[in-house]
């Protein structure tokens, strides 16, 4: 039996693809950990939480002690690093939580994931390992900045940050592949576009216009809105992420975009009309500033090479999303009640 290590398992992305990785290898052990910050909601997992092959641990990736338990305990085949402080507006509030988080976390998750897969630890210069084992490190496509038009992110286009997240997601990056090339460790990274999907926690565009057009709450919508961001469906990212952790070259950076590149203005406005809204709830509020007018990734590399495709189209993906989160009030309303209404205060008054 394979054991998984999946880090910030709680979260939008994260328990998504445990639910999928049950589903698709059902003879996996998965160990969850999560924080259980403000976007880390156990609940996302209720309905595999008495599955056999499933445990989880609420731990912090910086917490070198219970990492390393953790590695001591089990015998863990690969890691999956989804734990990260992930929005752009928070990190420009509090950055020295997405540098601690983003970077030093998986520092303690790559010393502890060296220390368990080599052959002969004593031997610095050992490079073995583990047969079968893989550390995968979930980056974003926001590392590369903004994109010019017509431009389209690949592999080998250059990193510039705009933002404390995008950079301590990069700075991240740079440590994974340096565990790579000083230590041999065998490493992956994927670099996905926006995402989207049932439980995503309503900081994010999609789901914070859902909910409060549900509500019939003002839709904050910054500067012009006519910044473009490429959307992909959450199932379509767990498919991509475990393609790679099956079948990536250790060593490789894996781009995995949707084609799917909208206006944000666009998909407000879609979302408004598909509920029967009026665009009188949209409110135009001052930009982010550092914001990055466009994200564009190209991701030939993982459609040549792995075999990687897209299973929804944005309209059907979109018509899903909202219909979820109309069919799943109880959770909405769990999650609007507390830290979200404290962060929407914050952030937009």
């Amino acid at each position: 039996m394979k054991t998984l290590l999946v880090t910030g398992g709680c979260g939008f992305i994260g328990s998504n693809f445990i639910r999928y990785m049950l589903d698709k290898h059902p003879d996996y052990m998965i160990i969850g950990i999560d924080a259980l910050t403000y976007a880390g909601n156990p609940e996302n997992l209720k309905s595999i939480e008495d599955n056999p092959n499933y445990r989880f641990f609420r731990a912090d990736i910086r917490n070198r002690n219970m990492i390393e338990q953790i590695f001591a305990f089990y015998t863990i085949d690969y890691v999956v690093n989804f734990a990260a402080e992930s929005h752009v507006d928070r990190s420009i509030k509090e950055p020295d939580v997405f540098l601690t988080t983003n970077i030093l976390g998986t520092q303690v998750l790559l010393d502890a994931a060296k220390r368990q897969w080599r052959l002969h630890p004593g031997n610095k210069y050992d490079r073995s390992y583990r047969d079968g084992v893989r550390f995968h490190q979930i980056s974003t496509d926001e590392v590369y900045g903004s994109a010019d038009d017509g431009e389209k992110f690949t592999e080998e286009s250059p990193l510039r940050p705009s933002s404390p997240y995008s950079a301590s997601k990069a700075g991240a990056d740079m440590v994974a592949m340096a565990y790579r090339r000083t230590y041999g460790l065998p490493v992956t990274i994927s670099r996905s576009s926006n995402n989207y999907g049932p439980y995503q926690f309503p900081e994010k565009l999609i789901p914070l216009i859902i909910i409060n057009c549900i509500y019939d709450r003002p839709l904050p919508v910054y500067g012009d809105g006519l910044q473009i961001r490429d959307w992909l469906h959450v199932n379509d990212h767990c498919r991509a992420v475990d393609m790679i952790l099956h079948s990536g070259k250790d060593g490789d950076i894996y781009n995995i975009g949707g084609d799917n590149e909208k206006a944000n203005i666009d998909i407000v406005k879609q979302i408004i009309h598909t509920l029967g809204k009026s665009e009188e709830l949209i409110n135009y509020v001052e930009d982010r500033p550092g914001h990055d007018r466009r994200y564009a990734t190209d991701s030939t590399k993982i459609e040549t090479q792995l075999g990687w495709s897209r299973n929804h189209s944005f309209e059907q993906g979109l018509e899903e999303c909202i219909s979820w989160y109309l069919d799943n009030m109880g959770w909405v309303k769990r999650i609007v009640s507390g830290e979200y209404r404290r962060y929407f205060e914050t952030m937009y008054g």
